[in-house]
């Protein structure tokens, strides 16, 4: 691996990484929309699979400006987030609890992405690249608005119903009161 030594080999690293993370993602949303139970939750992923294939055109796109090859360089990070997310869908029944798993999942999946794209965005910016700016920057916004929408389906469906399984009880696993309405699974809110 060659050594990362100025600011335009760190921002083509970080091309690199988010290349491969998004062509995990494409193989392992499909896997989650199936194991989904709740029919907006499975909309949701197969709706975020189509943005990600757009999303990997548009890292084509910055790659092409800069005159490098479209490559990845291997993410690890996606891997272990997507391996959390295997194991939620092997260690749970198909419900509502694994639904609630499966978007906190997803949601560490995008907290990833959005702190990925940020930082190349910002380094594309420093660096003079205009356009990959704005590309980035709508892969950004894209990624902030899936955790909102798996945030939305947490709260208004998913975690109440997950909370209503055999074997839960009301308060004990509710911190500090506050009902499985107010928080989503992986919810960045502050108490």
């Amino acid at each position: 691996m060659a050594k990362v030594a100025t600011l335009d080999d760190l921002f083509l690293d970080e091309l690199r990484d988010l290349y491969d993370a998004e062509k995990q993602l494409t193989k392992a949303l499909p896997k989650m929309a199936k194991a989904a139970s709740s029919d907006e939750l499975r909309t949701a992923f197969e709706s975020h699979l189509e943005e990600t294939q757009n999303q990997v055109g548009r890292l084509d796109q910055v790659f092409e400006m800069l005159g490098e090859k479209a490559t990845g360089k291997k993410c690890a990070a996606m891997t272990g987030l997507i391996k959390e997310g295997d194991e939620i869908v092997s260690s749970t029944d198909d419900s509502s609890v694994r639904d609630a798993g499966l978007i906190a999942a997803a949601q560490k999946v995008e907290h990833y992405e959005m702190s990925g794209y940020g930082s190349a965005r910002t380094h594309a910016q420093i660096l003079g690249h205009v356009e990959a700016v704005s590309l980035l920057e709508e892969t950004l916004n894209e990624e902030k608005q899936a955790d909102r929408k798996l945030n939305s389906i947490a709260e208004s469906v998913v975690n109440e119903d997950a909370m209503s399984m055999a074997g839960n009880t009301n308060g004990a696993k509710t911190r500090r009161g506050a009902g499985p309405k107010t928080r989503s699974a992986g919810s960045t809110s502050r108490e």
